[in-house]
């Protein structure tokens, strides 16, 4: 772990954290929904509080990458148990765990993610970016997969899962093609063959969750994963009739009734 400054390792007055205001409502899918169960909620949203608060530094634009990565630094030494206040976040994230038993490891690998944006603005390849996946988008439905007690043979499943959520990968120059493309207000023909190839892959990590739902034992947690299986078919398919350069492709309240209907009656689309 990098060392960190003085200034952030003592009792400091003001928080390492830099809150956008953005919370729930912001995100395409469920946080901690009642179908979760209802003692485990707040647990659910402090880790997202976690995350949430990491994400919003790595996106502070006032911040060099060594200060983002200080902060991440101090995030992570305050969940170790070091004292101080300055990261809330990570101060109930502590609590949290001493009180459910899951372990942090999940956190400090979210925070890994974060120090990664930090200082890299591209990835190489599919690979490259399953790699990062590991650490950005895995996490999360494995601390849900630990708070309930589920056996970790659902690992798999969901890291593919919550890869395919994650997924933003632009695989520009195989067509010839630069990240210039995106400012041009729709898609060049050969952005859209990109596109469409990353969600070909994409569909291969949904295709390979399907198998999530059933080896998920509590019901409340087996329905919010098969509602986020058919939220994340639904937004496929959005993105493959839509052009996400042109406009913003996102779900609509319909989508996320309908999903919410098929999810919890087990009927999950072929």
């Amino acid at each position: 772990m990098s060392a960190v400054p003085d200034q952030l390792s003592q009792h400091h007055p003001e928080s390492v954290e830099t809150p956008s205001g953005k919370w729930r409502s912001s995100e395409n899918f469920p946080v901690g929904s009642f179908l979760i169960r209802r003692d485990l909620r707040a647990h659910v949203h402090a880790f997202y509080r976690f995350a949430r608060n990491a994400d919003d530094i790595a996106d502070n634009p006032a911040l060099s990458a060594d200060e983002k990565i200080a902060r991440f630094d101090r995030m992570a030494s305050i969940l170790d148990g070091a004292s101080g206040e300055d990261s809330p976040a990570a101060l109930a994230m502590r609590e949290s765990s001493r009180e459910t038993g899951v372990t942090t490891r999940h956190c400090h690998d979210v925070l890994h993610a974060f120090r990664l944006d930090a200082v890299k603005l591209r990835y190489r390849d599919w690979d490259d970016l399953m790699w990062y996946c590991r650490y950005s988008a895995s996490p999360v439905g494995r601390q849900l997969l630990d708070l309930h007690g589920e056996s970790r043979t659902t690992w798999p499943a969901s890291d593919a899962l919550c890869s395919a959520l994650q997924v933003l990968l632009e695989d520009l120059a195989a067509e010839g093609t630069g990240v210039d493309a995106l400012a041009a207000g729709v898609s060049s023909a050969s952005l859209r063959r990109v596109l469409d190839r990353l969600l070909d892959r994409t569909a291969v990590l949904i295709d390979q969750a399907r198998g999530l739902p059933p080896l998920v034992s509590s019901r409340g947690l087996r329905w919010e994963a098969a509602v986020i299986l058919d939220l994340a078919r639904r937004l496929l398919g959005r993105l493959r009739r839509g052009d996400p350069v042109r406009t913003r492709v996102a779900l609509r309240k319909s989508d996320f009734l309908a999903a919410f209907v098929i999810g919890v009656s087990g009927r999950l689309r072929e």
